[in-house]
């Protein structure tokens, strides 16, 4: 082969490896997006109710918008893969959200609509991501899921905790929320490029009325809804457990960010291990155990060491990534994926959002945490249960076990759908 012949050849060879680098940047780019968008509401939204002179209608609203848009969105998600694909849907997805983060700076109605919209981005995007790694890494499921799942607990944190100091630089809490639409505008510009290269998956009419009739499907979207329940209560609840108990607000805080921040670690390993193991329910239950012994503690003797009950309360979340990774190891196809995706995550965010306003009730009705803690405590029980049901390996669509002809099969249709020959 001549000199010039080589160097022809070389390009598209760098093309090819270049690609999935930067698509996985791109994932974990949009994962961080997905919950600091979020969180950063959150952490200005006094300011913002102070300054805006907001009701507290308006101020309950601004704050149950996310969940319910995660919720609400999410169900018709699938729709949108059908017309546009999962890459051109993705990159709708941070269009949006980043108009919504530049709208919400306005005044109060323009706060209220920029955070629908942006949680609307959100919302498609919590179901697609599963999706383009479904595309994009059939055979690194397992290590993506990990990294973006990673990516979005620091997003959360990162959020939480950066946002006022920013804001108190740029000038209000405007410009602490603002700052956070040049990591929108970083993701898709990185991932418009993308496109030219996707295809977008076939797509199936069918897949989400075949979800519904399947044991497989509503075992994850049980595990699915019930650590939703879990973690929303935990962000809303954790630091009042604790000044009820006689922190002082700033410790109760910084406890809850020690809760979030353990999630980073634990978020990453969790999809790997997951990949590595023909059953996941010992793993699901087992941070499961670690999350009652850390709301255990809580109960019984928050003064006494509560970091660790903190720490052992993030552990337990891990069981947030474990269901994302089963998304794409449940299905066949990446419609399938999406389906699944979808079905999960509405039914989950939606009973979510009652999750906080019920614990809440119970707290002012018997008025102590002994009764709320005690039903999340069940929850976990059963959460432990469905673990064991949703970590048996088996596909969408098919009640017996998965033999390992479904494992290539599974296989050789990621491969497909990503665009790689099968072997």
């Amino acid at each position: 082969m001549t000199r010039n012949g080589q160097a022809t050849g070389a390009a598209p060879a760098r093309g090819a490896l270049r690609r999935p680098l930067v698509v996985l940047v791109a994932v974990v780019l949009v994962a961080v997006n997905l919950r600091v968008a979020v969180t950063s509401l959150g952490a200005v939204l006094d300011q913002a109710r102070a300054d805006l002179a907001m009701s507290t209608l308006a101020t309950s609203t601004a704050a149950t918008l996310p969940v319910a848009c995660f919720g609400g969105i999410a169900l018709v998600t699938p729709l949108l893969i059908r017309r546009v694909g999962a890459q051109a849907g993705l990159a709708l997805a941070l269009g949006l959200l980043l108009a919504g983060q530049l709208v919400r700076v306005g005044g109060e109605a323009a706060l209220l609509a920029g955070t629908f919209v942006a949680c609307a981005g959100i919302a498609v995007g919590n179901v697609l991501i599963p999706v383009i790694v479904k595309i994009e890494f059939p055979a690194r499921a397992g290590e993506v899921t990990g990294a973006y799942s990673a990516a979005m607990s620091a997003g959360a944190a990162i959020g939480a905790a950066a946002t006022v100091p920013i804001g108190d630089a740029a000038g209000g809490w405007r410009g602490g929320l603002a700052a956070w639409s040049v990591l929108a505008a970083a993701a898709l510009a990185i991932w418009l490029p993308q496109l030219r290269r996707s295809r977008t998956p076939a797509g199936s009419r069918a897949s989400m009325t075949a979800m519904m009739r399947s044991p497989v499907a509503w075992a994850v979207t049980l595990l699915f809804a019930t650590q939703s329940v879990l973690a929303f209560v935990v962000m809303a609840w954790l630091p009042t457990i604790y000044i009820d108990a006689g922190f002082a607000p700033g410790e109760a805080g910084t406890l809850l960010a020690a809760a979030l921040l353990v999630g980073v670690p634990v978020y990453f390993v969790v999809p790997v291990l997951a990949a590595r193991l023909r059953r996941q329910g010992a793993l699901g239950a087992g941070m499961t155990a670690v999350q009652i012994v850390g709301l255990a503690g809580l109960l019984l003797r928050p003064e006494s060491v509560p970091w660790l009950w903190a720490v052992l309360i993030g552990i337990g979340g891990g069981v947030f990534p474990l269901t994302l990774a089963l998304f794409s190891m449940r299905t066949r196809t990446a419609t399938d994926t999406a389906a699944l995706s979808a079905m999960a995550q509405s039914a989950g965010y939606l009973l979510a959002a009652l999750g906080p306003f019920t614990v809440g009730v119970l707290r002012d009705v018997t008025g102590s945490w002994t009764t709320p803690v005690s039903v999340l405590m069940a929850i976990c029980v059963v959460q432990a249960a469905l673990s064991f049901s949703a970590g048996k390996p088996r596909l969408v669509g098919r009640p017996r076990t998965a033999t390992s002809h479904d494992h290539d099969s599974l296989q050789a249709a990621n491969q497909q759908s990503s665009g790689t020959p099968t072997s």
